[in-house]
């Protein structure tokens, strides 16, 4: 079924049937979105919980000036940034350093079934500033349109082309440093 298809079947009255599909159609994808800044398996299954509320919560105000897709996007998106931002609070009155707890998440996460070029890759993108860190997940592994990935970030296309552009170049480098 096609966003829009959801989007009508909610506003004829079939609020929970739409929800169910989005719930059905996005999981896995928003699952993957938001392991890639988490990090760990539990915490993005906690987190995935709390954008489906949001969402739930948010759907009535959906007004359809957005794609669903990047409407939900920017949810999950905002959720993440949320959630980084209390755990670098956590980590500045623990005296750690965040980056080094999500890459030692990567490493003892037993969940994690890639090679150690995958792994090393999703430590470099820890390493990486918030918004390329973003721009670079959406766009690398999403495969979102610099128009979509404007459209959840609220950002400029040519900037988000710059910040993709620096975050390449970060991690190629990280990488080769390695390999």
């Amino acid at each position: 079924m096609t966003d829009r298809q959801i989007i009508d079947l909610y506003r004829e009255g079939s609020c929970e049937k739409a929800f169910n599909l989005i719930v059905e159609q996005y999981t896995e994808r928003l699952y993957w979105h938001i392991r890639r800044f988490l990090c760990n398996h539990e915490d993005v299954n906690d987190l995935l919980q709390d954008v489906f509320i949001k969402i739930w919560a948010a759907l009535p105000s959906f007004r359809g000036e957005s794609q669903l897709f990047t409407w939900i996007y920017r949810i999950a998106t905002n959720e993440v940034l949320n959630y980084l931002r209390k755990q670098r609070f956590k980590a500045l009155v623990s005296f750690q350093d965040v980056t080094e707890i999500l890459e030692k998440k990567i490493d003892e996460d037993a969940r994690f079934n890639g090679n150690e070029i995958q792994r090393e890759l999703l430590k470099a993108l820890q390493r990486l500033p918030e918004k390329q860190r973003i721009v670079f997940s959406l766009r690398y592994f999403d495969d979102l349109t610099y128009e979509q990935i404007s459209e959840i970030t609220n950002t400029s296309v040519g900037a988000l082309k710059a910040s993709y552009h620096y975050a390449s170049n970060k991690i190629k480098a990280d990488l080769e440093k390695l390999f």
